[in-house]
């Protein structure tokens, strides 16, 4: 018996998905599914899954953490010079995937994506480990580094630059919003008989929900 057939046989917890149940916000079903998570002890339940294009199409994608959530949107931070921020500023539009292996659960998120304020950046940064901010400030994310010794160094710079200060926000670094366009929740069932559904925002900013195939 698989691992997930003996998940899915769990009594009370995998019912499955059904559209009367379901938020008709999908951000307010969102934060339900990511409070549960959450309580229930899912392994690292803000890890997402980022994938960007270029212009011409060529894909890629990287593992972040969750940072913000309202109605506006999910919002992670990064270096603005890094390859994944390059693409964002070319082609605005990004993809996002959660996946809660522990509650066969997955959410997938498509969306235009925009910088927060100057305000929302500096605030979060501000809120990290010192020794974040100063790799923040240290690192060139993406570029070519010659060696470890190389970045520490730099982080080495930066620590005596800022010693007994407040380390400031770095003028290449801030956040980003996917405001969704499109959002599916996925709960796994017995024999891949999955229960999905997708919610797309329509024209006068109601959603649209509809039962998807496995």
């Amino acid at each position: 018996m698989s691992i997930i057939t003996k998940l899915c046989a769990l009594p009370g917890i995998y019912r499955g998905l059904a559209v009367e149940n379901l938020d008709p916000d999908p951000l307010r079903q969102f934060q339900q599914w990511f409070r549960f998570a959450k309580r229930t002890g899912a392994y690292w339940p803000d890890s997402v899954n980022l994938a960007t294009a270029t212009p011409d199409g060529r894909p890629s994608s990287r593992l972040m953490l969750l940072k913000g959530l309202d109605a506006r949107g999910f919002v992670i931070y990064t270096n603005y010079e890094s390859r994944k921020a390059r693409e964002l500023e070319a082609n605005p539009r990004a993809a996002l995937a959660f996946h809660w292996v522990e509650l066969i659960r997955q959410v997938r998120i498509e969306g235009i994506v925009t910088r927060v304020s100057h305000e929302e950046s500096e605030a979060y940064f501000h809120s990290r480990l010192h020794g974040s901010q100063i790799g923040a400030w240290a690192s060139k994310q993406s570029s070519v580094l010659a060696s470890r010794d190389e970045f520490e160094r730099k982080c080495d710079e930066h620590e005596a630059q800022f010693k007994g200060g407040v380390v400031p926000l770095p003028p290449f670094w801030g956040g980003y919003r996917v405001t969704p366009e499109v959002i599916e929740f996925w709960q796994g069932r017995r024999f891949r008989w999955h229960d999905r559904f997708r919610y797309t925002r329509q024209p006068d900013a109601t959603w649209k929900i509809e039962r998807l195939s496995p």
